[in-house]
């Protein structure tokens, strides 16, 4: 039986999260809130909340871990093809620009609303909430690519020390997450992170140069990440040299 938690109650060792032989492995513990605090003390220690609407807020501490080494990211050849793209429309002023932390909630909004292929995803508003709330004190970043002003595909994740947590990403046009992805990754990767937590295994993270590893390892990484210095200048940098 999992541990159900108050708004005061630590978080329990992730070596006692549910395994497959449990049933829901990673499960650690349920209830809490997701103020800054709880979230912060969670990503800290490589858990993180994800459950449904109408269940309690559950915690997970998944086993292996997936993540993204930033020096491992693919670029596709028509990805590279449309960041050169970007790259010229950037530099000359163009209708295609790529922001940070412009329009967070809008990006997280996006997120959760109802894709093609499903329904909505676990983005609640009491996440948006949670996680607007980790933004207003620069613990919450988005990548955010335009077309003449309109947002057409984003990025958002947790930003703690030199450790960043990937949470969700949308895309209303083709490759438009991966866009704001690879400018997110190529900038993590000039400020001193090495690695993007990614959580669960998805055929989609694969593709782009992500892949579990061990727990401990996770865990080893994560231990001294946290406590670097945080990053605080976060501007785009076009992640591509050389004309398109």
């Amino acid at each position: 039986m999992i541990p159900w938690l108050d708004n005061d109650t630590p978080f329990p060792d992730v070596s006692t999260a549910l395994t497959d032989a449990d049933g829901a492995p990673g499960l650690l513990a349920a209830g809490g809130d997701l103020s800054p605090w709880r979230l912060l003390q969670a990503y800290r220690h490589g858990i993180f909340p994800w459950y449904s609407a109408g269940q309690p807020i559950l915690w997970w501490s998944t086993a292996p871990r997936m993540v993204l080494y930033t020096d491992e990211f693919k670029i596709s050849a028509s990805l590279r093809k449309a960041l050169r793209k970007i790259q010229k429309s950037r530099a000359s002023g163009g209708p295609l620009q790529v922001r940070f932390d412009s329009a967070f909630e809008s990006v997280m909004r996006a997120c959760a609303a109802p894709r093609q292929y499903g329904p909505g995803t676990w983005i609640s508003e009491d996440i948006v909430r949670g996680y607007t709330g980790l933004h207003r004190i620069g613990h919450a970043h988005s990548a955010e690519l335009w077309r003449d002003g309109t947002l057409v595909g984003g990025a958002y994740g947790v930003s703690i020390g030199r450790m960043f947590y990937g949470e969700s990403m949308f895309a209303r046009e083709t490759d438009a997450s991966k866009i704001a992805l690879a400018y997110l990754v190529h900038f993590l990767k000039l400020n001193g992170v090495a690695m993007i937590d990614c959580q669960q295994e998805t055929e989609h993270l694969e593709s782009l140069g992500a892949r579990p590893i061990p727990r401990a390892e996770f865990l080893a990484h994560l231990s001294s990440a946290v406590d670097m210095p945080p990053i605080t200048n976060w501007q785009p940098v076009d992640p591509v040299q050389g004309p398109a």
